[in-house]
Order: structure tokens, then sequence, then C-alpha cells
């Protein structure tokens, strides 16, 4: 995911997106605990998008 798509979309938007990643980072984790995770470097990849997210928020909230 992109900083540039991501700074066009709302701060509602990127919420909820955000609430998905967030999502997916625990079921990854949990299927790491259980030995069933077959991509791990997606972990590593949901967690940069999350901090991204987090960033973008952080403008959006400084600029208004």
């Amino acid at each position: 995911m992109k900083a540039k798509d991501l700074r066009e979309l709302t701060p509602d938007e990127l919420n909820t997106k955000l609430n998905e990643l967030r999502r997916e980072l625990f079921n990854l984790r949990f299927q790491q605990t259980t030995h069933q995770l077959k991509n791990p470097a997606r972990i590593r990849i949901v967690r940069k998008d999350i901090a991204r997210i987090l960033t973008i928020l952080k403008e959006k909230e400084t600029v208004q």
C-alpha cells in the first residue's frame, strides 16, 4: 500500500483500514504461534502498513 494512495482517503476510511490491518496482524501472529503461517514476511508488511496509516493520520490531525 502506497502512502500516496492513503493520503487520498478520509480519516474515517483510514481508521477502518487501520482496524482491518490490526485484525489481520492478530490473525497472522496467531497463525505463527500455531505454526500455520505460510508467508512470514506478511507480518512485516502489515506492521509497516499500520505505521504508514498512523503517520498519515497524525499528519492530517496536525494540518487541521
